[in-house]
């Protein structure tokens, strides 16, 4: 009953065997195989446009370039304050951006309130040296809270960040857990609503180590050459990274093992509205859910071999908790089995 993150699953085995298959004899390096070309134009066919894509081994070197691609001399970027560049990379985005500032925005279940980003950009008016001055927008699709914004509130966002000059980027860890959450296409759920760049994750959606910075201005392509190389995060036999993408896509893989995890993320849900010793603290959009349990259960839980995480409560959960009750964070992923949820649910 492995609930702990995404990450904690292995690769699929179509994944696995076209890493075994790229394996065999000779490839040009550096990005310049066929199957480096052939996986970048699928990315154009998928995002339906002509589209700049890099191959990079984390998420956090895809954000972190994302971020350096736009940087500004006091370089300020807007993220939601729980933002995984603002919780849990390390000061990265800064590092690469040579001195740029993460400024938190806060907004419920994880999404950006556009009012709240509007305030915090004018903060920093155009006249005011000392402040430094607004760089790019940041959002995370789907959320570190595990909802997703829907199309109308990234469309927002983005008319927020274009009427102040602003790059939007998108932070897709999970991007293909709310793309079909949402049903939507994915030109639909970025460049066609304003998104300018977007870190495509692969990693948590069955893939052994594939993200990429996909540019959606192909014109500002040849600077990401430049700092990509530099941070180290030109692989010089990249072709492996394509082929876990073309096993991904192939046959729309990516989004079947996408449904199978938001799946097993609602039989979840399921079973503890049914239960009277746990509850979700707000409803999922993705394959992350977040629950408030009684310690009691929470203890039988791990003796009986479930992995999860207790997760820090912000004010207005915690006003809705007893003190013998925790919130805990559970993830499922492509190799998350209905058995898994069920023997967890029977636990509970």
């Amino acid at each position: 009953m492995f609930f702990a993150s995404d990450n904690w699953a292995g690769a699929h085995p179509d994944i696995a065997q076209s890493l075994v298959d790229a394996a065999q004899g000779f490839a040009p390096a550096y990005g310049t195989s066929d199957l480096d070309k052939h996986v970048e134009k699928t990315f154009s066919e998928i995002f339906e446009r002509a589209v700049a894509v890099f191959f990079v081994g984390t998420g956090t070197a895809a954000n972190s370039l994302a971020l350096a691609s736009f940087n500004r001399p006091g370089g300020q970027v807007f993220c939601h304050r729980e933002a995984h560049i603002n919780v849990d990379e390390c000061n990265a985005p800064e590092f690469f951006a040579t001195g740029a500032k993460l400024v938190p925005v806060d907004g419920p279940a994880g999404k950006i309130a556009p009012e709240a980003l509007a305030a915090a950009i004018g903060r920093f008016p155009p006249d005011f040296v000392h402040g430094g001055q607004p760089m790019a927008v940041s959002m995370t699709q789907a959320t570190e809270a595990g909802t997703a914004y829907t199309l109308d509130e990234i469309a927002a966002l983005s008319d927020i960040a274009r009427k102040a000059g602003l790059p939007l980027h998108m932070d897709g860890a999970r991007f293909a857990n709310a793309l079909v959450h949402l049903g939507a296409s994915p030109a639909e759920m970025t460049w066609k609503r304003g998104v300018d760049i977007l870190s495509f994750g692969g990693t948590k959606n069955g893939c052994w180590c594939a993200e990429a910075l996909v540019l959606f201005d192909t014109s500002k392509a040849q600077q990401m050459h430049f700092l990509r190389k530099r941070s180290a995060q030109l692989f010089s036999k990249s072709r492996f990274i394509a082929a876990q993408f073309d096993a991904y896509f192939r046959n729309d893989l990516w989004l079947t093992l996408a449904r199978h995890s938001n799946g097993m993320a609602n039989r979840l849900a399921d079973g503890f509205a049914a239960s009277d010793k746990a509850r979700l603290a707000w409803p999922t959009g993705s394959n992350e859910l977040f629950a408030i349990v009684s310690n009691y259960a929470l203890k039988t839980l791990r003796e009986k071999g479930a992995a999860f995480y207790d997760w820090p409560a912000g004010p207005a959960v915690k006003a809705t908790m007893r003190e013998d009750e925790t919130l805990v964070r559970l993830v499922t992923s492509f190799a998350t089995r209905e058995a898994d949820v069920d023997a967890f649910l029977s636990a509970l």
